[in-house]
């Protein structure tokens, strides 16, 4: 993609790519998932397996992983969602932030993680954009940022608190305190310098 092309594009285009690159990136995983059904759910033993070493290329494929339709979808409007609003910023700093926020995620799973445990699923990025959209606005003391990290806290904040509480054995707080922490960490790192008027 060209940068300088994606820097002259309108709201409207901007809006329109990121709907199509969500769409697409949601549509993805769920056909991976029904490859994952008709193989016996042979794609799930590529997730990410605790401090295994031989289990370390789950960390690229788990996010696209996931453990049936239900897994997919409880994951799939909140990636759509959070993941168009960060894309509105630009397709290249949308892709730069979730590499950055998968990455993260995955080496903290493998390195916290309950002994024994295959952990995959985009939570970990949901929980990333989440964080990263939660932080931006206030790192770059920008008005429209804030208002949507304020947006987003009041739409999946209860949601995202409980997520990173070990109070469900069938679900990875681990990777979900990681994503957030990863998404945090990001929008620290991707800051945008602030103008002086």
């Amino acid at each position: 993609m060209n940068a300088m092309a994606e820097e002259t594009w309108s709201q409207t285009d901007r809006a329109k790519a990121a709907a199509r690159l969500m769409l697409g990136w949601v549509g993805l995983l769920w056909a991976i998932e029904a490859v994952d059904l008709v193989t016996g759910h042979a794609l799930d033993a590529y997730g990410i397996p605790a401090r295994d070493p031989d289990g370390l290329s789950g960390i690229l494929f788990a996010p696209f992983l996931h453990f049936g339709f239900a897994h997919v979808a409880a994951n799939s409007v909140p990636l759509v969602v959070l993941g168009f609003v960060t894309a509105l910023s630009g397709i290249r700093r949308f892709l730069a932030v979730s590499a950055l926020i998968m990455l993260a995620d995955g080496i903290g799973i493998w390195l916290i993680a309950a002994p024994n445990t295959m952990t995959l699923g985009a939570s970990g990025l949901v929980f990333g954009l989440f964080g990263y959209l939660l932080v931006r606005g206030f790192v770059e003391r920008r008005a429209l940022g804030i208002a949507v990290a304020l947006g987003v806290a009041a739409l999946w904040g209860t949601t995202i608190v409980a997520g990173i509480l070990p109070t469900d054995t069938t679900v990875s707080w681990q990777a979900h305190l990681c994503g957030l922490a990863a998404g945090i960490a990001t929008a620290v790192y991707h800051r945008r310098p602030v103008r002086n008027s």
